[in-house]
């Protein structure tokens, strides 16, 4: 099961990248061009700019940035569609359950699953996708190595770090049967697993293992490589192992065409071509792919820029096909203005929330009070207590989505199966339904904590985002905080490093429906936990969840946890984000859906008439 993806930004904004003069040497005159687009060019606008290839380091956890990109240079044995019904890629190959106890998972790969560069995809592939995120071989933590933007340096010796940590996939223990002349492995699972079906599945096939061994092991040969990675990871051997996690945590990341062309081997039925930094990226067609998700465009440009005028002005002009701008009332109001355009608008993948900073040395960390827990949970809570969420959603949401609520759970989305149940068991919307700035106060007097600063992160540039901010911090200077606008335009790359900030405002992009996605994000050890927030009972909840396999009896548990959370003033979940595709009229197949990568999930299917 992947983690969550940041969504700093509407469905995308990460970073504050501005068009400029620079296009690319495909572009020009009218965008989706080609008839029918067999030989045509879809340009599609994109607010973060593409970082690393590396989708599942903790660096390079962006659905926003990387992740939609990856998905088109990438195949894998499963996705998601508009439905949230999981539909196989038998192209690439099949996954099956194939025992109970002791749960077993078989991954059987299609003859026609290849790198780029003509090597076959393999088991090799997949023990270094499972080997690099579940962290079972890692000497150090993680964590505790990484700087304060999340990166971790070059180990040495026998040092073992891969930058990354799967609580899904920390659960195979054991070297999995391979056969078949490696294209069938089959994991074991040390317990059961509510989501195995998620596990090394959807939207990207991870890294080629016979590059990383070359550039790590200096193995030219691909089966030789190949065969070095599974020896490594069978083995345990560590000094191998630090090498190869040198090369998996930052030998993919680029921010500009490399010179290197195994950068940029894929599965899928793009490559990239182009790549100007900060401007635009294309991908072209590969002549050479054998899959089933074979698209009509022959190639795709994403265009960089997070200002969401920007980009209606660019569909005006014929600059782009596709747009998925920052959903305001103004910004839809501009697309439906538009000739030759078509919309569409709904729920988004992201889930809206706003996080409080635990360790930080910050208002709402018990450290502050020379470690009075209840002091500063009297503030955490007072704090809370100052956030009309009603009126965020009344002024801001509900313009683009008149049925648009607050949403009062930390795990599920309104309207979803058990989410009442949730908002009864969690008690937020009695706590903190109504904001009470009397409450707040008497809260902080009791705490006898004056004036408190909080610092509040959230993207610069973003509409939304911005009016966010401003609603919350006049709430919050009533009941007597100071808040300070952390507005930044790298928000996400200083996510990580909480001595920024004592409150984040930003959103997690789910990339399935699965009942253990939030795991990450909440437990102790978890890749996501930027708040640093750790509770012995969430973590144990969480442990008996992901072993659940009766749907109907997780429930109970993700009660507990959302009561736990709540208690201990957490942060607050605040709405559904909407979503706003505007398109070419003439443009087939989109169809928006609630998990990443959103309304190109399909890209396979889009045509131009």
């Amino acid at each position: 099961m992947k983690k969550h993806f940041l969504a700093l930004g509407a469905a995308a904004v990460t970073s504050a990248l501005l068009l400029s003069a620079c296009t690319p040497n495909n572009g020009g005159g009218e965008a989706a061009s080609g008839g029918g687009g067999n030989d045509g060019e879809i340009k599609i606008m994109q607010s973060a700019a593409f970082y690393s290839s590396n989708l599942n380091s903790t660096t390079g956890n962006s659905n926003s940035a990387n992740g939609t990109i990856k998905y088109f240079m990438d195949d894998t044995f499963s996705y998601t569609d508009s439905d949230l019904k999981v539909q196989p890629n038998k192209s690439f190959g099949t996954v099956e359950k194939v025992s109970d106890s002791p749960l077993k998972v078989k991954y059987s790969i299609a003859d026609t699953a290849k790198w780029s560069d003509g090597t076959p995809y393999s088991a090799a592939d997949l023990v270094l996708a499972w080997g690099a995120r579940s962290g079972n071989f890692n000497t150090k933590d993680a964590d505790k190595v990484a700087d304060k933007s999340g990166a971790v340096k070059a180990q040495k010796g026998e040092n073992v770090v891969f930058n990354a940590g799967e609580p899904s996939l920390s659960v195979i223990k054991k070297f999995p049967e391979i056969a078949d002349e490696n294209k069938t492995l089959t994991f074991e699972y040390a317990e059961p697993f509510a989501d195995w079906q998620f596990n090394l599945t959807q939207m990207d096939s991870g890294l080629p293992a016979h590059i990383v061994a070359k550039k790590a092991l200096g193995i030219d040969d691909p089966a030789k490589a190949n065969a070095a990675v599974l020896k490594a990871f069978k083995d345990d051997d560590k000094t191998a192992l630090a090498k190869l996690a040198n090369t998996w945590n930052t030998g993919f990341d680029f921010t500009k065409l490399p010179d290197d062309p195994d950068l940029l081997v894929g599965t899928g039925p793009y490559k990239m071509t182009e790549f100007q930094e900060g401007q635009f990226l294309t991908l072209t067609r590969r002549d050479d792919y054998e899959g089933e998700r074979k698209p009509a465009f022959k190639t795709v440009t994403f265009r960089f820029n997070q200002d969401p005028t920007a980009a209606v002005q660019a569909l005006q002009n014929g600059e782009v096909d596709l747009i998925n701008p920052t959903a305001t009332a103004d910004i839809r109001k501009s697309v439906e203005a538009l000739d030759g355009v078509d919309m569409q608008n709904g729920d988004s993948p992201v889930f809206e929330h706003i996080d409080l900073a635990f360790a930080n040395g910050g208002p709402f960390d018990p450290k502050t009070y020379g470690g009075d827990k209840a002091k500063a949970l009297k503030v955490r809570q007072a704090f809370l207590k100052t956030i009309p969420r009603q009126k965020i959603v009344d002024d801001i949401i509900k313009p683009l989505n008149d049925k648009a609520v607050v949403r009062d759970s930390y795990l599920k989305v309104p309207g979803s199966d058990g989410y009442d149940e949730m908002v009864a068991a969690n008690g937020l919307s009695k706590e903190y339904g109504t904001a009470d700035p009397e409450a707040a106060k008497k809260l902080l007097a009791e705490a006898g904590v004056s004036k408190p600063k909080v610092r509040i992160l959230y993207t610069k540039g973003n509409v939304r985002r911005e009016q966010q901010f401003q609603i919350i911090k006049e709430g919050a200077e009533k009941a007597g905080f100071e808040i300070v606008d952390g507005a930044d335009a790298q928000a996400s790359e200083h996510l990580a490093d909480s001595s920024r900030w004592d409150a984040a405002l930003f959103g997690w992009s789910a990339d399935n429906a699965g009942a253990t996605l939030p795991e990450t994000r909440h437990i102790t050890t978890g890749q996501d936990n930027y708040t640093k927030y750790s509770d012995p009972q969430v973590d144990k909840l969480f442990g008996d969840l992901h072993r659940t396999l009766d749907t109907s009896k997780q429930g109970q548990f993700e009660a507990k946890i959302e009561k736990q959370l709540a208690d201990d003033a957490y942060g607050l979940p605040l709405f559904q984000a909407p979503d706003l595709v505007g398109y070419k009229q003439g443009l087939t197949g989109i169809k928006p859906t609630t998990v990443a990568p959103g309304m190109l999930w399909n890209y396979f299917d889009w045509k131009m008439q």
